[in-house]
């Protein structure tokens, strides 16, 4: 399977730059994902889609601050690290840049002494491991050091840092927001359980892997990155028995989708406590054995994400989806617009 075949055109202007003032007002294309059939709608009014009994999953998942700015001790040039993900105690493993300038043994200094990292070695994708050493608490001192990792195609500055976090983020750990929740608040969710639908929540800590390009021609040849995931036991427990009296499963994103797919194929589709690590790859030709519905945003050309919604849709009614999308200027990405497939 090409990855060609994902392809579409978007104009640049249509990537979203920064977020609408009010959460729900942005627009939501609803996909009927047996016929293809397209309605037009506000996110608002997404619970008029919702049933009583059915099952809206969510990521509660919390971003660090994890972009900061430090000098090289020996030298003072100026280094920029993005935090991936937590290895032992206080190692993580990073992104720089420059890179070059930053070897194994190299010293880096946050904020006038508050921080200071030693590059302990290098990991995959020109990656670099640091030990962090401070007083106090780690992350206290990240989010008063720490800046909101946006993605690349944003190239705004963010106003306020808590519109690139969902209402009921509580773990942290992200290096990415999970963008279909961005649409929720709070006042939405009361509606939507007011109206009999269960809200349960899963973690999956974001990876920065989720904007890596796929650089192969073959979509099986693509490996992806692997994040943390994380369900209690009352949420196994609830999804199990609204499966059970017949309601729909609904994921909020992607990633929202993922941990679900993992534990519902490791366990012959029923639900589990659990927590590990995923590298789950699901694009057309994937059979669904967790979810009936998903909430997403509008991806990026030959991604991942654009062919995990494929997988649920059919590529026909997603490339349909998406030029319609164009060609009525929907907002793409993070802080773009959203689709419901049902």
């Amino acid at each position: 399977m090409k990855v060609d075949i994902f392809d579409f055109h978007l104009p640049e202007e249509l990537i979203a730059q920064v977020p609408l003032k009010n959460r729900t007002d942005s627009r939501l294309m609803v996909l009927n994902k047996q016929t293809g059939e397209i309605k037009h709608e506000v996110f608002k009014n997404i619970v008029e889609y919702l049933r009583e009994g059915d099952c809206l999953v969510l990521n509660d998942t919390k971003v660090l601050p994890a972009r900061l700015f430090g000098v090289k001790s020996e030298t003072g040039a100026k280094i920029e690290v993005l935090l991936l993900k937590q290895l032992e105690g206080d190692e993580w493993e990073t992104l720089v840049k420059p890179a070059k300038r930053v070897q194994e043994g190299t010293t880096l200094d946050f904020g006038d002494g508050l921080l200071k990292a030693v590059c302990t070695g290098t990991s995959e994708h020109g990656g670099r491991r640091f030990k962090f050493t401070y007083d106090g608490i780690f992350y206290e001192v990240l989010d008063q050091l720490g800046e909101m990792p946006l993605p690349p195609y944003i190239k705004e500055q963010l106003d306020d840092r808590d519109r690139y976090q969902t209402v009921y983020a509580r773990e942290l750990g992200s290096a990415a927001a999970p963008t279909a929740g961005l649409h929720f608040t709070e006042e939405l969710l009361k509606q939507i359980e007011a109206k009999g639908v269960h809200v349960a929540f899963i973690t999956l800590h974001v990876g920065l892997g989720t904007f890596r390009p796929v650089n192969v021609d073959d979509v099986e040849g693509h490996e992806m990155h692997s994040e943390f995931y994380q369900m209690t036991a009352d949420t196994a427990n609830l999804l199990n028995k609204v499966r059970e009296k017949g309601g729909r499963i609904i994921s909020v994103g992607t990633t929202s989708t993922r941990t679900l797919e993992t534990i519902a194929y490791k366990n012959n589709g029923r639900f589990m406590e659990a927590n590990g690590w995923t590298d789950i790859f699901i694009y057309p030709g994937y059979e669904f054995k967790a979810i009936d519905g998903m909430i997403t945003n509008f991806h990026l050309p030959k991604s991942t994400l654009i062919m995990l919604v494929s997988a649920l849709a059919g590529r026909e009614h997603i490339l349909h989806a998406y030029n319609t999308a164009v060609n009525d200027r929907y907002r793409f990405f993070s802080f773009g617009d959203a689709m419901f497939i049902i």
